[in-house]
């Protein structure tokens, strides 16, 4: 019997590790759940990028949706995803507010001067301290956040056409079908 458990303890781990990479391959690992999901945003004041003097709050974002996009001039990813917020941007009907996460601001001006600059409202959260209460993990991060400031969606990574397709659109339809 002594000579059975190591082949056990083997056949075990292999069941562990087998099982492992089923899961891994049938779940999409950019799906993290987030608890803040129709919840309330949490509150923030973050200077604005180009005024640093105005500040924007939650308050001030209020009575229409609007997409909090989380991005920085040192994130690779979000220069990829960049060119798609500006084509498909004017097209979503919601509000761009761009989020430039723990970057210095001439580095994101020079960022945004080099790439475009898709948002409507551009705030700086230089410390990442406000990112915290949103449970950013890294840029890019997109909330969609409706008009009474709950947010109802996010995106961990880059956007794609298909996610804008299949997944950021319909929570938009959806958030205009609320409010009729």
């Amino acid at each position: 019997m002594s000579r059975l458990i190591p082949f056990i303890a083997f056949l075990a781990l292999c069941g562990l590790f087998g099982f492992g990479i089923w899961w891994n391959s049938h779940h999409d690992q950019t799906a993290i759940p987030s608890p803040l999901i129709n919840k309330p945003a949490p509150e923030f004041a973050l200077p604005e990028l180009y005024d640093p003097a105005k500040v924007v709050t939650k308050k001030d974002l209020l009575g229409k949706p609007y997409l909090l996009n989380v991005f920085a001039s040192w994130c690779i990813e979000c220069a990829v995803e960049h060119p798609l917020l500006e084509a498909e941007g004017p097209t979503l009907g919601v509000k761009l507010v761009g989020y430039n996460y723990k970057d210095q601001p001439g580095d994101a001006k020079a960022w945004l001067a080099r790439h475009g600059n898709p948002y409507q409202v551009l705030v700086a959260d230089v410390t990442g301290q406000t990112a915290i209460d949103f449970g950013v993990y890294a840029a890019p991060e997109t909330f969609l956040i409706d008009a009474k400031g709950v947010i109802r969606y996010k995106r961990i990574g880059p956007f794609t056409p298909e996610v804008i397709e299949k997944e950021l659109k319909p929570a938009i339809a959806a958030l205009a079908k609320e409010s009729q």
